[in-house]
């Protein structure tokens, strides 16, 4: 079989792919052989190679040990992952794969976890417009996003609680399709047995207890792991004080929160505003 020539400037991850290609070539491997090597599809290794879409997490870590590369493609993965994300955003992201609850909370933004491949989409594309991001590294956060959620459908899946600002489900982000399909994907979420989704009114005004995004997670060991950003840069939080105040903080704004039920209705409301403005 011919395989297409690889170009190194053709996209953020096609350095990955001419490497991985380099190593399993060393190796006299087909795709084939190396997919049923690490048990990935032989198709999903092509497109890795060919620059298509960064590899998972996981599938670095199996080429690494099955090609004996001393760690390049996942040390790879770390590079282009801080250059294209926000600092502090890989190393959290690397213990949410592991996380036995997560807790969100988001301002002006549905959370990543929850958005949908359109959703995400619209808003990487807005920077592009505003020349803050090339088209590449757009593609690339959404492209990790969606890495991100995929890595979370495991067994058992984690608790994932999250409360929206009520801004966050009016604010059009890509227009009326794209909101429309976003609100009802959280429909959808909220009746997970794994998922609870609250909002918090606007309403709570002053009283609401954060005024920056924060990621919560609850590790296997019972420790908590913290995350938030700014504009430009994000945070892993460890400090056990800190946490812990972060922890009473979110209890407070689920208790300030609409209801399960509640929040279902808003969200259910909202979505139907999207609707009623769509067809007129």
């Amino acid at each position: 079989m011919n395989e297409r020539k690889l170009d190194s400037a053709s996209s953020p991850f096609a350095p990955i792919g001419v490497q991985l290609r380099r190593s399993r070539k060393a190796r006299g491997l087909t795709q084939p052989q190396l997919g049923e090597m690490i048990r990935f599809s032989a198709s999903y290794i092509s497109r890795i190679e060919r620059g298509v879409e960064p590899p998972s997490r996981r599938l670095a870590q199996e080429v690494d040990r099955a090609l004996d590369t001393g760690g390049t493609i996942e040390l790879m993965l770390d590079q282009l992952e801080h250059v294209v994300l926000k600092e502090g955003l890989p190393e959290y992201v690397a213990q949410e794969e592991r996380a036995v609850t997560i807790r969100l909370f988001h301002l002006g933004l549905i959370s990543g976890l929850l958005q949908t491949p359109d959703y995400a989409e619209a808003y990487e594309l807005a920077s592009v417009r505003r020349g803050a991001a090339t088209p590449q590294q757009a593609d690339a956060r959404v492209k990790f996003l969606l890495n991100r959620q995929a890595a979370l459908m495991r067994t058992p899946p984690p608790f994932i609680q999250a409360v929206l600002d009520e801004w966050n489900l009016r604010r059009p982000i890509g227009g009326d399709a794209v909101m429309i399909g976003q609100l009802q994907h959280l429909e959808e979420m909220a009746q997970q047995p794994n998922v609870t989704l609250q909002v918090a009114p606007m309403s709570l005004g002053e009283d609401r207890p954060f005024v920056h995004p924060v990621n919560l997670l609850t590790m296997p060991n019972g420790k908590l792991v913290g995350y938030t950003e700014s504009h430009k840069t994000g945070f892993l939080e460890r400090d056990a004080q800190i946490l812990s105040s972060w922890a009473r903080d979110y209890d407070r704004l689920q208790v300030e929160a609409l209801s399960r039920a509640g929040s279902l209705e808003l969200i259910r409301a909202v979505r139907k505003e999207f609707e009623s403005h769509a067809a007129h």
